[in-house]
Formats: structure tokens, C-alpha cells, sequence
């Protein structure tokens, strides 16, 4: 029996949890992303700049006008406390924390 329901996930860098958080919106079933589309997500940058992005299916985080990151995220357990890794180019990376997982219109649901 399938639970796969819509989630937001809210991520963290770990060297400065106040810098870029990561927003995405994913369907999860059994703590894995099983959503086999593009996923839209969001970095929020110093506090009011956000920096929307397409996660593609390879993992890489595409911002448009040729710019794009990579991401391991869709093979990590979805868990709050899963760390996933962020590389920015060849030689730079940045370790995320996954710290909360909301479902999608729970607010709703009364």
C-alpha cells in the first residue's frame, strides 16, 4: 500500500544554518523521494533574496541562464537529520542537514 504523500523539505548548511536554506517540494514514500519529475525548490539568500531552482532527475539543482549546482539528495533517506552534500563546482561543496519535513496543505485538512 502506497503513503507517498506531497512533503516541503527545509534544509539547513551545515557551516552556517543562517546562510542559504534549501527549500523543496517532493512527493516522499518510505523516507525516499520517489517523485521521477523535475522538482522545484527554493535557497533563500540573505534573508529576503530568494533563489529558486529545477532539481532534475541527474541531481542537478538548475537555476537557468546555464548555472547549475549538483545534489545527491534524491538518493538520501528523507529524514529529519539527514546530511546530503551540495556541490556548488568541481572543487567546492557544502554539507546540508535536512531539519523539518512538513506535508504539503496539512494546514488544510481539518
Amino acid at each position: 500500500m502506497s503513503d507517498a504523500r506531497e512533503r516541503r523539505i527545509l534544509a539547513l548548511w551545515r557551516d552556517d544554518p543562517r546562510e542559504a536554506p534549501m527549500t523543496i517540494d517532493a512527493r516522499i514514500e518510505d523516507m525516499r523521494i520517489v517523485s521521477t519529475w523535475e522538482l522545484f525548490g527554493a535557497f533563500t539568500l540573505d534573508g529576503d533574496g530568494v533563489r529558486p531552482f529545477v532539481l532534475r532527475r541527474d541531481g542537478r539543482i538548475d537555476f537557468g541562464r546555464g548555472e547549475s549546482w549538483r545534489t545527491n539528495l534524491r538518493e538520501a533517506t528523507v529524514k529529519v537529520g539527514t546530511e546530503f552534500v551540495i556541490w556548488f563546482n568541481e572543487s567546492d561543496s557544502g554539507l546540508y542537514r535536512i531539519v523539518k519535513i512538513a506535508t504539503l496543505g496539512a494546514k488544510d485538512d481539518k
